[in-house]
């Protein structure tokens, strides 16, 4: 009998890109069941709630699930990834890279997971060409900024992004 994969890609997803939809695309043809993991995090100031965010990923990874026939689920989390990984199952976790200056922080982390739980491993997935340099925090500052955003995140999550930030602006 063929072992069930599970793979963890987790990131706080605010606001989703369409860099984190292409590695999610990716990593789901890798594994039987793929968990998007939504982390809190608090500390990086997120523009939307936790409940948003987790809506925004589970509209725009329904089409992929559909396309690629895997089990793609999004659920928030609070703990350490490790935990995580290990709650929902999860053998691999999924990690996505653009630039060098990301491989260093992952390297470290996988270094940290690894003594925590030996029996997960990381996989890490290049950017595809045309989504090297998006991040969520430039997504942001361009939003505000009153730049196009339009290129960089789908169309739900435009619309919801410049709606957040004219709340925002007052």
């Amino acid at each position: 009998m063929a072992k069930h994969r599970v793979g963890v890609y987790p990131g706080t997803f605010d606001p989703v890109t369409n860099g984190h939809l292409d590695i999610i695309a990716r990593a789901a043809r890798l594994v039987d069941r793929l968990v998007v993991g939504v982390a809190i995090n608090a500390g990086k100031g997120p523009l939307f709630p936790l409940e948003e965010r987790a809506a925004m990923l589970e509209a725009e990874v329904a089409p992929i699930a559909e396309r690629n026939g895997t089990v793609i689920e999004v659920r928030p989390f609070e703990t350490l990834l490790i935990h995580f990984a290990r709650e929902v199952g999860a053998d691999t976790i999924i990690r996505g890279l653009r630039a060098v200056s990301d491989f260093e922080y992952e390297f470290q982390m996988v270094g940290m997971n690894q003594r925590m739980d030996p029996g997960i491993e990381t996989v890490f997935l290049m950017a595809s060409e045309r989504h090297q340099f998006i991040s969520s925090r430039f997504v942001k500052e361009i939003a505000m900024l009153k730049g196009d955003i339009g290129h960089f995140v789908p169309a739900r999550v435009l619309a919801k992004t410049l709606a957040k930030v004219a709340e925002a602006r007052g």
